[in-house]
């Protein structure tokens, strides 16, 4: 269960859709790709952020199924970013203790890129500080698809009776299934939508709509939503004694 907020307690997990990297590089008259690269470099000082923060989960949505819509210049440098974050932090976030995992449809991405992610997984497994997440080639309707169908498979196949299929089945199909649900969910830049992100996983979380771009997202600022974030008081459903 997330945290209730009410006690002045912050989120133990927080998603953000990293969003604004392309309008903060076009305002600096530069191409699309130098905000991204920008943008790749505040991850690094958001996950440093969150041990003394008291974030124990972290997710973030790096490449949704639908960005793959973009010019191919766009999507090809996007993708030679990923490989070349994931070789330049993984012995940095082994040494942060920080344990790295990836969700979303992985077959659609390059055989390098997705060797590359097997490795950080790997190589990160016994860490036991901050759980970092990437949400890459990721899109919540198509988690809850690819989840349907494996439950439909071990329902044929005699594995689960349909009878017994109740809201906490499902979730043991779904990308996310060693995960909590997320407490908090932030979005940069302005835009007041969830972009088929952690749909189902979202269904109680709190949100938090900001202008901010994502390069210029600080861990100040971060602090500043964690803060708000405990004050609210959480009753999912119920009624305040």
């Amino acid at each position: 269960m997330a945290s209730t907020g009410a006690d002045g307690a912050g989120p133990r997990h927080v998603a953000i859709i990293m969003d604004g990297n392309g309008r903060w590089a076009q305002k600096r008259g530069r191409p699309r790709l130098f905000g991204h690269h920008a943008g790749a470099r505040r991850v690094r000082e958001i996950v440093e952020a969150c041990p003394g923060l008291g974030v124990k989960y972290l997710t973030i949505f790096a490449f949704s199924t639908e960005n793959w819509k973009r010019t191919q210049t766009e999507v090809a440098g996007l993708m030679s970013l990923f490989r070349r974050y994931i070789m330049k932090e993984m012995q940095d976030f082994v040494r942060e203790n920080v344990r790295v995992r990836f969700i979303g449809d992985r077959p659609r991405l390059d055989a390098k890129l997705r060797a590359l992610m097997d490795e950080a997984e790997a190589m990160t497994a016994h860490c036991t500080g901050t759980n970092l997440t990437i949400a890459l080639n990721y899109g919540g309707r198509d988690e809850v698809a690819r989840a349907t169908k494996r439950l439909a498979r071990d329902v044929a196949q005699g594995r689960l009776d349909p009878e017994a299929v109740d809201e906490e089945t499902l979730p043991r199909y779904l990308d996310t299934r060693v995960l909590p649900d997320p407490d908090l969910v932030i979005r940069t830049s302005g835009e007041a939508r969830i972009s088929n992100f952690l749909l189902w996983q979202s269904a109680y979380a709190e949100y938090e709509f900001i202008d901010t771009l994502w390069p210029d997202f600080s861990p100040e600022i971060f602090a500043g939503l964690l803060a708000q974030y405990g004050a609210r008081d959480r009753r999912f459903g119920a009624v305040s004694a």
